[in-house]
């Protein structure tokens, strides 16, 4: 079962952040393999969401329960799909310079082990194109920092 933890230090506010990450409607514009979301229900401390992903052929649908605590904390549970289950974590910090660290962690395993095994083999490359994706999102919303200061330590399990 792929798990991560990530820790990120960019350039914006946490608030910046958890807007980019809270706003799950934009997620068909910027994120790969994610075909089509739908927002069920959204307020501001809990949104219920679909999300269409496919890749290569194999298109699958899910829904999560996203809780919000603005503007430092979102926890995604899992409510059904093609998974046994599904944690995903992000906390912003601020960094005392004015950006913000952003640890990361999910944790997820597919009912079917054909899609265990394929996402065993791809999930470190399909994890950093996803979060490179936030990260671009980010500097399109926002802009860039003049220093470009970016780091990261991750752990991954797979």
């Amino acid at each position: 079962m792929p798990r991560h933890n990530e820790t990120r230090h960019l350039p914006y506010t946490p608030e910046q952040m958890f807007g980019l990450v809270a706003d799950v409607q934009s997620y068909e514009q910027f994120l790969p393999w994610v075909s089509a979301i739908r927002v069920r229900s959204d307020s501001a401390t809990e949104m219920v969401a679909d999300m269409i992903v496919g890749f290569k052929g194999l298109s699958e649908s899910f829904t999560s329960r996203v809780h919000k605590e603005r503007p430092h904390h979102i926890h995604v549970d899992y409510l059904d799909g093609p998974l046994k289950h599904l944690s995903n974590d992000w906390r912003f910090r601020p960094d005392g310079q004015g950006g913000v660290l952003i640890d990361f962690e999910v944790d997820f395993a597919f009912k079917n082990r054909l899609f265990e095994m394929i996402a065993g083999q791809m999930f470190d490359k399909a994890l950093r194109k996803m979060i490179g994706a936030f990260e671009t999102r980010a500097v399109q919303l926002y802009g860039s920092s003049g220093s470009g200061s970016s780091s990261s330590s991750a752990h991954s399990a797979a």
